[in-house]
């Protein structure tokens, strides 16, 4: 047997389809190089010829017909009487070309050959899809929920690579099951014992640029430009955008006729809250945009110390603070200043409160809407009254109000 197959001697040759053929071919050829100088301590005169289509294998051995007893490198020349008992029309001066027969390396040498070239394979395969996603990191991908654990997701892509979506990655409300499809962008590839990591995520803002870039024309074609996005993950974020066109307005381009382009992006984000606001390079007025739906009377600003006072209208103050803070916290990072509330009649720090739209999840809309016909729009305003005045004053039963009171006193305690 002159010749060996690759294809059934390696069956990594058949699953990588992602390495050229002239990759392959080299790496074939270097591994067989190998086994001739471990054999004849050169590999000069010898040619190692793949057949990429077929997976044949082939080597050539090249020496020059010399004189008999004329030779002195056995490696490069042979002996004319040698050499005509292979051809007898052979003559001094010619270039002898022999096929050298793979078994006679050795069963041994062999099957080291076929081991450190299908680690070669697996090499070359982790590389080329490193580099594939190192190439896409901050792009959407879709992919399909192969297995859930407690602390990270295992998908696969389209052509069975393994992602992992960290649960540091995903969004509190996040819930996936196997078989599922999700979109994530690329975050990172990290190397693990040699082997390509690579981290998708849901939870960055490049998320949320790329969901935006797709569901509107003039972020794709540049008219738009996203300036900053900062994300409170499942919550809140907040999006400065500039348009490049002044026929243009970008906040309505992104938000879409009757929020057509933002509602699939927020049901993608597990209804997060998204505020798109016009970007300005007058801090103030984006200090004033940036702690929107909350509407601002004054400010005192220190550009020095990147500090900001901002006076609000008492009824104000707890949609510029926002649930647990949010608001307030997306705002300073936007803007690049520490924002600090305060009540414009008074002076005086405002004492934390929450609306209660912010609580919407958790307490029904009709008892919300029944707590505000009584003059009740935030958490502490509601606390201010004993259960028995709330139950005078309202429609609300007795086991309500006390549900409703324990949720409310919770979110202070976090606090």
């Amino acid at each position: 047997m002159s010749s060996i197959n690759l294809i059934d001697a390696f069956q990594d040759f058949k699953d990588a389809e992602n390495i050229d053929r002239p990759t392959m071919m080299k790496v074939v050829e270097d591994v067989f190089k190998t086994l001739l100088r471990k054999k004849y301590s050169s590999d000069e005169n010898f040619d190692v010829i793949v057949n990429a289509e077929k997976g044949d294998l082939e080597i050539i051995r090249r020496r020059m017909i010399v004189e008999d007893g004329q030779v002195e490198d056995p490696l490069a020349q042979v002996a004319y009487s040698d050499a005509v008992k292979i051809e007898p029309d052979f003559e001094v001066g010619e270039e002898l070309y022999e096929e050298i027969d793979l078994l006679d390396f050795g069963r041994r040498a062999i099957l080291a050959a076929k081991q450190t070239l299908a680690s070669r394979i697996s090499d070359l395969k982790k590389n080329v899809l490193a580099k594939k996603y190192g190439d896409r990191i901050g792009e959407i991908i879709s992919a399909e929920v192969y297995q859930v654990w407690k602390k990270e997701i295992l998908l696969l892509d389209e052509e069975g690579n393994e992602l992992i979506l960290p649960k540091s990655e995903q969004i509190p409300q996040d819930y996936f099951k196997k078989g599922e499809n999700i979109r994530a962008v690329v975050r990172k590839v990290d190397m693990k014992n040699n082997n390509p990591v690579i981290i998708l995520s849901r939870t960055s803002p490049d998320f949320l640029a790329k969901l935006l870039e797709i569901e509107v024309p003039e972020i794709f074609d540049g008219l738009i430009v996203i300036k900053k996005i900062v994300r409170d993950p499942g919550e809140r974020a907040k999006v400065a955008v500039e348009s490049y066109d002044d026929r243009i307005d970008p906040v309505g381009a992104c938000v879409g006729m009757k929020g057509s382009r933002i509602h699939g992006i927020v049901r993608e984000l597990k209804n997060e809250n998204i505020d798109v606001i016009n970007w300005t390079s007058n801090i103030q007025l984006l200090i004033q945009r940036s702690l929107t739906p909350a509407k601002i009377t004054s400010m005192e600003l220190d550009n020095e110390n990147k500090h900001a006072n901002v006076y609000l209208k008492p009824d104000q103050v707890s949609l510029a603070i926002g649930r647990r803070g949010v608001n307030i916290k997306l705002a300073s990072e936007l803007t690049g200043y520490e924002l600090d509330v305060y009540r414009d009649n008074e002076g005086e720090v405002e004492e934390f409160d929450i609306d209660l739209e912010e609580f919407s999840d958790e307490i029904e809309t009709w008892i919300i809407d029944e707590l505000k016909r009584v003059g009740c729009d935030t958490a502490r305003s509601v606390l201010a009254l004993t259960p028995e005045e709330l139950e005078r004053r309202t429609d609300l039963e007795k086991e309500t109000i006390d549900e409703l009171r324990k949720v409310l006193k919770e979110e202070f305690e976090k606090e």
